[in-house]
């Protein structure tokens, strides 16, 4: 339901939220020097209203000009209620001039706005821009724009195309006292300058685009027009002279004409026609004044003159004739009759007694008029000239001047009272203060441009100083303190008072035709009057209008209406009676959310015990006269209660199917700064009025219980329904209209960026962030109230749409009904005990805690709507501030309501497939998301465990739940309460990934002791799965899986799978890790592999190794196709299985003991041991001089010494052949060589030791039929290095006839039948000995052979040389002695036989 209007309308003081307007000035200079007698003209303000300000889809829709003249200066601002508009503001001084009464007109043509000035010895043209032609698109979507003044400073003001000097001449003395200008259809500017010797002289300057001379016409009764080029001489004294002299001037052009009305000193209107330069019309204003007796003989410099147009009453003439105590306005019209003969026709006739007429306008309806009284209160009102009762002016309740004292409770802080009296967006100007404080400080230095934080610090700053600097104790008590505190700020605050009464000076006023906006114009402000609403005017109204009024649009019922004028009646006596310390008591107890009724209580008690004036009787007779009071509070409290069950429209686009033009103009629609001040102080200000209307009205309800039968007629029944219905719901109103004026007036705070980025990410894990966000348009102009940032980001789109739902869109925007529906409307948005939830929404997103906190501790008490979203708010709050349990416990008491309240249902609403059973879960899912993004697990934790008491039967959301748990718990370090979690996880992949977790973490912790000692009831083979699975998918030195899962076995006494993991980590690292790290960590897996099966039984000592690649395949690989992606064409067969023995595991640990022997002797072999096979090791140690380690490798695998004699003996044979540097490096691989520890006298080389050694392992490692010193020599002769001595002695015992094989195989023929002459020797008994024979040859002893071939072999070769005949003949000599001994030998053995 909409609210009921009035007639009368309320002030807002749109007050700029700039420390100093951002106002650019320029200079006109002309070259003139004052005129003598310097008459001063009182400062004066217009405005300007663009004809299609009244069209939405208009670049000017809203959009006015209003100036100020001040002496020789003239400031001209532009404003827009749909946007800010910039560089706006523009002062222009005329040096050594001064502007005239009326000398300032704006026109706009189609393509131009053309300001024309006059001033007492000037004229000038601004051609400006038209708005519509200075955006390139007809789309204008930015909240800024430029003004037309923008390009001021580019204009030449000084251009004689501009500009003119009023002619003069010799007799003249003193300047024109008035004047008007008009622009002809032609584009022509006229002044009218009414002349200082009577008459009107008319200056004209061509169209700005043409070339041309000015013209100056006088139009005067005691000459012919004559066309002049300077004032005309006159010689007319005495009265006749000051009877024609012009006080006020106004112009229109009709029919290509333009009519001159003139009102002058002698009372008389007349009109001149510019066109015939004639006086078509002259009326004596006095006809029309009832008892004119004495009035002619006084001067008319008081009267004023003002013109209306209409397409219905067409030109209406309106005068206001100055007379002493009866000021008197006249409206006529003006009626054209044959032969261009006028008339004017008598309307109207109002009556005023207000004393000093300020300004009036006139419209097609009404007179609107501005008064000073004899305090200098300003007073306006209006009126329908045509339709009104006996005279009767409508109310307009100008905003009073701030409190001249302040109160400053017992409680209260003086300077922090002060400030926010100073600083509240309602009592002062930015520049009010600004000017205080340059006095205050004694005009030290100029204040520049402050924000409005700095100048509160700037204020604090200088009271304080001059506090301190006045103080010469050093100590005095907290009491002086504060009397001091209370003193300068008072005095400061005085300082405030008295410049802002003097900037609140009334210069003007301004009815808009198209729109009807009626606007103040004030000395430092301009402020809107709005259409009152009807509670608001009765409260307000004066009591000589209360008395009179008979009705009211509260209700039809004209019984119940005046017993709502009866009841206001007394509730005035009531607020009369009402004391400011009461006052100040009952506002606190609204504060401290104290019971509003018992408060009342309070100030009634002390309202009769202080009742010196009887007014507790004269409100009781009062009473007598209302017949139903019931029924009128009911009216009241229902009008003033805005609680509505219809949703206002949704955040969705504005008038969706309307075209784009009309969305974005509508998307605009009184969103500039001043727009959104206006509006939020309206609603402001009808919270103040209602609030205290509430307060009496609950304090006259506690007066109705007190007197009881007394004064109600209807007895116990209506007391009953007073009690218990109309007094709660009384205090439930007084408490939201103090709620609603409290954030009207509570600032908003700035916000650092780290936060909103914080928020903003709270609100996407909230997916809210389609909620209003920080809005773009957020005025930068200085601090914004939080109703003021809620209609700009969110309530006015809101508001907008809701209106143009149920209107058409083309219709005109008529002020006072598109600004009380704005009003109305907005103030429905923020009543909380609507189901919308957009204002603490509003806040949230906009960071604005504290005023957020506030907000919800205020409504607490009596507001049962929402309460949860209220509570989650908070708990939002408390988050932002860092006090995660206060939001936790805020957050679990908002989960009762998560199915009844809409802002919980919107966000418990998720579009996952998955989503939770119940709204309660999805809520608790939200809000751990929430907690989880803050970083408080803590908190997580607490809130899940009371979630899963909620899903009892939801298995689903039990195992998210308890997953949550586990993280938390395992990320805070509480390990057995991370595994307590898991075991309770219903969800057994969840179970098993949590389980994962816990293993990856504590190892990567190092907290292994945990890891291992868990019971792991059901579980132990997955987690030694997952430790497998881990530990052959990672790199082995980074993590220590193996040693994890040894030691898990080990702690559970299952050694036989401890060997097995470190056997397997052992052949893994020797594969993988080819580094003497590596190679030292697989010993160490061997020996603890060989303690592992020691320690069992040896029947059991055995474990299982999968054939090669079964373990070390790449986890995750496909067991159908190969690493190239295609199919593997080998059948999948299952792979061997080999046993693996104690033994076995002994000589895995000797292979890998030499492995890390080579790679610390030779570090690059390490690369290639790790892998190698005992075969190939003994290869790798003989290469790098290993031979201890290499013959041992080969006694364990029974392999051939055969490599490592034939690697030794190379090495000797190098050594032999090598030089100094060779000797050198060989010490190093003969240290690592156990030699015999024979001591020698003389110092060895490195190749005897070598030899030394060889020659050792020859005697150590003897081979059958001496295999190994048939290698050795072998090796020796194919390099044909000499052999050496004693190694020929010692294979001749062995086996001489290899040795001479030998010889003979590398051509040695002299050293063979040097042998075969000494073997014969040896079997004929000399040196027999040396060839291991027992016993030469002889009858008794054992039968003794030759190598027949060998030595057939000798000889053949000896034979085919000349050279070796010699040696030959030797041999065969031998031979044949030897056959001889051996006939004669077998002949004896023959004989004894």
């Amino acid at each position: 339901m909409a609210a009921a209007l009035e007639r009368s309308f309320i002030e807002i003081c749109g007050f700029e939220r700039e420390t100093l307007h951002r106002v650019r000035e320029a200079t006109v200079d002309l070259g003139l020097t004052s005129l003598p007698g310097g008459v001063k003209f009182p400062d004066s303000a217009g405005a300007f209203h663009y004809e299609e300000s009244g069209k939405l889809l208009s670049v000017t829709s809203n959009r006015f000009i209003h100036w100020s003249t001040s002496g020789d200066a003239v400031q001209l601002v532009e404003q827009s209620l749909d946007t800010n508009l910039l560089n706006n503001a523009v002062k222009l001084r005329f040096t050594h001039c001064s502007v005239l009464p009326g000398g300032v007109t704006i026109q706009e043509t189609l393509n131009n706005v053309i300001i024309l000035i006059s001033t007492n010895q000037s004229v000038h043209r601004m051609v400006l821009p038209h708005p519509t032609r200075m955006y390139r698109s007809e789309l204008v979507t930015e909240l800024h724009m430029q003004s037309i003044f923008t390009d001021v400073g580019k204009l030449s003001l000084q251009d004689p195309s501009h500009s003119a000097i009023i002619p003069s001449s010799v007799g003249q003395t003193g300047s024109p006292s008035t004047s008007t200008a008009w622009l002809s259809y032609q584009g022509e500017a006229h002044y009218a300058l009414a002349s200082p010797a009577g008459g009107i002289m008319v200056v004209t300057l061509p169209p700005h685009d043409t070339q041309g001379s000015v013209s100056v016409v006088e139009l005067k009764r005691s000459s012919m027009m004559t066309r002049l080029s300077g004032w005309m001489p006159t010689a007319i004294r005495g009265d006749q002279g000051l009877a024609d002299l012009v006080v006020s001037l106004a112009v229109r052009e009709l029919e290509e004409d333009s009519f001159i009305f003139a009102l002058c000193q002698d009372h008389k209107l007349r009109m001149w026609s510019f066109r015939e330069q004639a006086c078509l019309l002259e009326v004596d204003m006095l006809e029309y004044i009832p008892a004119c007796k004495g009035v002619k003989r006084l001067s008319g410099q008081g009267h004023r003159l003002r013109l209306a147009f209409s397409s219905t009453t067409g030109l209406c003439v309106s005068v206001y004739l100055a007379i002493p105590q009866r000021g008197q306005f006249t409206v006529l019209q003006l009626v054209a009759t044959d032969n261009n003969r006028y008339s004017l026709e008598h309307i109207s006739s109002l009556f005023t007694t207000q004393e000093t007429l300020v300004n009036f306008a006139l419209t097609s309806t009404d007179i609107w008029g501005l008064w000073v009284d004899d305090s200098n209160s300003t007073v306006v009102k209006y009126i329908n000239f045509e339709h009104n009762t006996a005279g009767q002016w409508n109310q307009v309740f100008v905003q009073p001047p701030p409190e001249e004292e302040v109160h400053i409770g017992v409680d209260q802080d003086p300077r922090e009272t002060y400030l926010e009296f100073l600083f509240s967006p309602l009592r002062f100007t930015a520049a009010a203060i600004v000017k205080a404080l340059q006095i205050y400080r004694r005009g030290s230095e100029r204040i520049t441009d402050l924000s409005w934080d700095a100048l509160k610090k700037e204020v604090t700053v200088a009271v304080e100083t001059e506090l301190q600097s006045s103080v010469t104790e050093f100590e005095f008590s907290q009491e002086e303190y504060r009397q001091l505190q209370v003193e300068f700020w008072s005095r400061f605050y005085a300082c405030c008072l008295q410049y802002q009464e003097a900037l609140s000076m009334p210069l003007g006023l301004t009815v808009s035709p198209h729109t009807n906006m009626v606007c103040l114009l004030k000395k430092g402000f301009v402020s809107f009057l709005l259409p009152c609403f009807a509670v608001d005017h009765l409260y307000l109204s004066y009591d000589e209008y209360l008395f009179s009024e008979e009705e009211t649009p509260i209700t039809e019922d004209p019984d119940v209406g005046r017993d709502i004028l009866q009841l206001v009646q007394c509730l005035r006596l009531v607020s009369d009676a009402v004391s400011g310390e009461m006052a100040y008591e009952m506002e606190k107890a609204l504060e401290h959310l104290e019971s509003p009724e018992t408060a009342a209580e309070l100030v009634l008690e002390n309202m009769l015990s202080n009742d010196n004036d009887n007014v507790i009787e004269d409100i009781q007779n009062k009473l007598q006269d209302v017949r139903n009071p019931m029924a009128a509070m009911v009216a009241l409290l229902r009008e003033m209660d805005l609680e509505t069950d219809s949703e206002v429209a949704g955040e969705g686009p504005i008038a969706p199917g309307q075209s784009l033009n009309m969305r974005i103009s509508l998307s605009q629609l009184y969103g500039s700064s001043s727009a959104v001040s206006v509006v939020c102080q309206a609603v402001c200000h009808m919270a103040m009025t209602r609030a205290l209307f509430c307060r009496d009205l609950l304090i006259l309800q506690k007066l109705y219980l007190r007197f009881g039968d007394n004064v109600f007629l209807g007895g116990g029944a209506q007391l009953l329904q007073l009690q218990q219905e109309l007094i709660p719901r009384s205090s439930q109103l007084l408490s939201t209209y103090y709620l609603l004026k409290h954030i009207s007036q509570s600032l908003a705070s700035s916000v650092p960026m780290d936060i909103i980025d914080a928020n903003l990410q709270h609100l996407t894990v909230l997916e809210l962030s389609d909620t209003p966000a920080l809005s773009a348009n957020r005025s930068v102009l200085g601090p914004q109230t939080v109703v003021e940032l809620f209609y700009q980001t969110v309530a006015r789109k809101m508001i907008i749409s809701q209106m143009y739902s149920q209107q058409q869109t083309n219709s005109l925007l008529l002020w006072t009904h598109m600004i009380s529906n704005v009003v109305h409307l907005l103030a429905q948005l923020l009543w909380p005990s609507n189901p919308g939830f957009q204002f603490p929404e509003c806040l949230m997103a906009n960071c604005q805690y504290t005023q957020l906190q506030e907000y919800v501790r205020l409504i607490g008490p009596w507001c049962q709507v929402n309460i949860g979203s209220c509570r989650f708010m908070l708990g939002q709050c408390y988050l932002a501030n860092g006090e995660g349990q206060k939001a936790l416990q805020c957050f679990q008491e908002a989960a009762t309501e998560v199915e009844k309240e809409e802002f919980l249902m919107r966000l418990t609403s998720t579009e996952e497939e998955e989503a939770a059973s119940t709204p309660r879960l999805q809520y608790y899912n939200k809000v751990l998301r929430l907690l989880e993004d803050v970083g408080l697990p803590e908190l997580v934790i607490q809130l899940a465990s009371l979630a899963i008491t909620e899903a009892v039967n939801d298995v689903s959301s039990q195992a998210a739940l308890w997953t949550r748990i586990f993280k938390h718990h395992l990320d805070l370090g509480h390990n057995s309460e991370a595994y307590e979690a898991l075991t309770q996880n219903p969800d057994s992949s969840m179970q098993l990934d949590c389980l994962r977790q816990l293993v990856v973490v504590l190892c990567e912790r190092s907290q292994l002791q945990d890891l291992v000692q868990f019971p792991y009831v059901n579980l132990h083979d997955e987690v030694v799965s997952i430790i497998e699975s881990r530990a052959r998918g990672l790199d082995l030195l980074a993590h220590n899986y193996y040693d994890l899962l040894y030691a898990f076995h080990i702690n559970r006494h299952n050694y036989r799978k401890a060997g097995t993991v470190m056997f397997e980590f052992g052949m893994r690292l020797g594969r993988e890790v080819r580094t003497r790290l590596g190679l030292q960590k697989q010993a160490n897996c061997y020996l603890a592999a060989l303690n592992c099966l020691r320690l069992i039984r040896p029947e059991y000592a055995w474990i299982v190794q999968p054939a090669s690649g079964a373990v070390y395949e790449r986890p995750g690989a496909s067991p159908k196709r190969n690493a190239d992606g295609e199919f593997s064409s080998e059948p999948a067969v299952k792979h061997q299985v080999d046993i693996l023995e104690l033994k076995d595991l002994e000589k895995e640990y000797i292979l890998s003991r030499s492995r890390l022997t080579l790679a610390q002797h030779h570090p690059p072999s390490a690369a290639v041991a790790g892998s190698a096979s005992a075969v190939e090791m003994v290869a790798l140690l003989v290469q790098t001089g290993l031979f201890d380690s290499a013959l041992s490798l080969c006694q364990t695998f029974k392999l051939n010494l055969t490599p490592v004699f034939e690697g030794l003996a190379f090495k000797c044979i190098k050594l032999q052949l090598g030089g100094d540097e060779a000797q050198n490096e060989a010490w190093s691989w003969l240290a690592a060589n156990q030699l015999s520890s024979i001591t020698n006298t003389k110092e060895s080389s490195a190749t005897d030791e070598a030899w030394r050694l060889l020659a050792s392992y020859l005697d150590r490692y003897p081979s059958s039929n001496g295999h190994h010193h048939r290698c050795v020599i072998n090796k020796l002769l194919s390099h044909g290095v000499p052999l050496p001595d004693w190694l020929v002695r010692s294979y001749k015992v062995v086996d001489a006839a290899s040795l001479l094989r030998l010889y003979l195989n590398f051509d040695l023929l002299d050293a063979a039948a040097e042998l075969v002459l000494e073997y014969m020797d040896a079997l004929l008994g000399r040196g027999h000995q040396y060839f291991g024979i027992e016993r030469p040859l002889s009858a008794t002893s054992s039968s003794a052979w030759l190598p027949y071939t060998s030595i057939d072999q000798l000889l053949q070769a000896l034979s085919e040389t000349q050279t070796n005949s010699g040696v030959y003949n030797k041999v065969r000599d031998k031979l044949d002695d030897y056959h001889k001994l051996v006939d004669k030998t077998t002949k004896r053995r023959l004989l004894t036989r």
